[in-house]
């Protein structure tokens, strides 16, 4: 189960990529988070941690159903374009995701001798930071790089719960908090990137 999640977890980032519409880039980015949310929710089940299992019902509450929902209104509210067409020309996409995800199994090789865990979920964690980078790189508008921002956040997250087999609550509330604090940012983003149209 946690193999297909984390496959799922990769696919809608790499769907992401190619994506050219607003607002399905934020459908591939709940997708993105609920596959996160039930990871952690299975993980959180299978070794009877219940602070991850909480972690997987806020990160599905917040990630995958309550920053999608705010990131929409603002866009509407500031009347964003929904075509967004990457900078980075298709054929160019399809060559740099298999070389990313070549390139991040072969540097997390080394590592994982060193931790005692499945060697795919690091590496499938460090490309999927990687893919979210491009994501960022490959966009002028503000939108598509807050998503960018948005799935790295994500991708830190599956390196942490799979690496580790979950980390501590305080940790974990941490990172929402700094979450709230990026959506404050992205507000203010939103408005600057409306006053320039």
């Amino acid at each position: 189960m946690v193999d297909f999640l984390i496959g799922l977890f990769l696919a809608s980032l790499i769907v992401a990529l190619f994506t050219t519409r607003l607002y399905r880039l934020l459908l591939w980015y709940s997708i993105n988070s609920l596959m996160l949310g039930l990871l952690a929710l299975s993980i959180g089940r299978s070794i009877d941690d219940d602070a991850m299992i909480i972690t997987g019902v806020i990160t599905i509450v917040v990630k995958a159903i309550g920053i999608p929902y705010i990131l929409k209104n603002l866009s509407q509210k500031f009347h964003f374009v929904r075509q967004i067409t990457p900078d980075i020309q298709v054929h160019y996409a399809i060559m740099l995701v298999p070389a990313i995800l070549v390139f991040t199994f072969y540097l997390s090789e080394p590592i994982t001798h060193m931790i005692d865990t499945n060697a795919n979920y690091v590496a499938v964690s460090i490309s999927s930071l990687f893919l979210s980078l491009l994501l960022m790189m490959e966009h002028t508008n503000v939108a598509p790089k807050i998503i960018g921002f948005l799935s790295m956040e994500n991708s830190l997250f599956l390196l942490g719960i799979t690496a580790t087999n979950g980390m501590p609550m305080l940790v974990e509330l941490g990172i929402f908090f700094d979450l709230l604090m990026a959506i404050v940012v992205i507000n203010l983003l939103f408005h600057k990137e409306e006053m320039k149209i």
